[in-house]
């Protein structure tokens, strides 16, 4: 297939590009120009031969059909300008993203596509204390959440006016090699490595980690279903393994073990004012639908993490 790719060079979608890459597909990652990220998209050292660069800033997606000359099969829409944990509080970026994202189900229609696949996200469940199912009420507690939500409520409709398929990929709490480093992952490694003490809140909420080249490979399988997705619901919950489903402190617990040095300490910081959020998808319709499974379990994650640090 010929895949259109905005955010390529994000954590998730360096994940999902370098997938479809793996699997023959023709992939064009649209960049920004002079993206210091586009070398993070090379295997092997290498730019692989069927990946194409095209750079251009997000805000101008639907100048892209006149830019791509041969027909797309998939639009894959990672690109959110607002991703950053500050910036998902400012609502006129979110909203910039949220229009930016219709404006790019407009392109990939002109460019022929017969899917347009989303990068959405769990924020748009707001807080829940059950597991969360795909039919779960949205309730959406950020500016980030609420224009994500958006997009789904108003994306399918445009996608259906100009013969697409839809599918809304709700990504839970992915981690790996390369995750942001204010991520509490990153946080823990540097601190336990050091040595150190790593402060934390009483960590009692429910938590699922998903491993990035799991969430990859989901993508990946979004982009080449053959039939039509959005038959099923147009929206997939992308998690972890649902048995290791707990307390994030246990994650803790086993991150700093694995590390072997370090102190965690709970209860020190108050849970933020919005409440408690607890992270528990249900993933049954990614596997009864697509046969797509979680490979990489917590434990063997975080010793990938920690091989990838020791090269460094």
């Amino acid at each position: 297939m010929r895949i259109a790719a905005t955010g390529a060079t994000s954590f998730v979608g360096i994940a999902a590009v370098k997938e479809l890459l793996r699997r023959g597909h023709e992939v064009t990652a649209i960049l920004r120009e002079g993206s210091a990220k586009r070398d993070l998209l090379r295997i092997d050292g290498e730019f692989p031969e069927k990946l194409t660069i095209l750079e251009l800033d997000l805000t101008k997606v639907s100048e892209l059909p006149e830019l791509i000359k041969e027909p797309v099969d998939v639009f894959l829409h990672m690109g959110w300008l607002g991703a950053g944990s500050d910036s998902r509080k400012d609502p006129e970026i979110q909203k910039r993203s949220a229009e930016i994202a219709m404006d790019a189900v407009r392109a990939a229609g002109k460019l022929g596509c017969r899917r347009f696949v989303f990068t959405g996200s769990q924020a748009e469940y707001g807080l829940h204390q059950e597991r969360i199912t795909e039919e779960t009420e949205c309730r959406p507690k950020s500016p980030y959440g609420e224009q994500k939500l958006y997009v789904r409520e108003h994306a399918p409709a445009l996608c259906g006016e100009l013969g697409m398929d839809y599918a809304h990929a709700r990504i839970f709490s992915t981690y790996g090699p390369g995750d942001h480093p204010w991520s509490l992952i990153s946080g823990c490694i540097d601190k336990f490595r050091a040595d150190d003490l790593m402060e934390m809140t009483s960590c009692t909420q429910t938590w699922n980690f998903l491993y990035i080249d799991d969430c990859g490979r989901a993508i990946a399988d979004l982009c080449e279903y053959e039939g039509s997705l959005a038959e099923h619901g147009c929206v997939y919950n992308l998690g972890g393994p649902m048995e290791e489903t707990g307390e994030l402190k246990n994650f803790v617990k086993m991150l700093r073990d694995a590390v072997g040095s370090g102190t965690a300490v709970f209860g020190i910081h108050p849970y933020n004012a919005e409440g408690i959020v607890n992270l528990d998808p249900d993933i049954t319709k990614m596997r009864e639908v697509l046969g797509w499974e979680p490979a990489v379990h917590f434990e063997e994650g975080i010793r990938r993490i920690l091989r990838k640090h020791c090269k460094c």
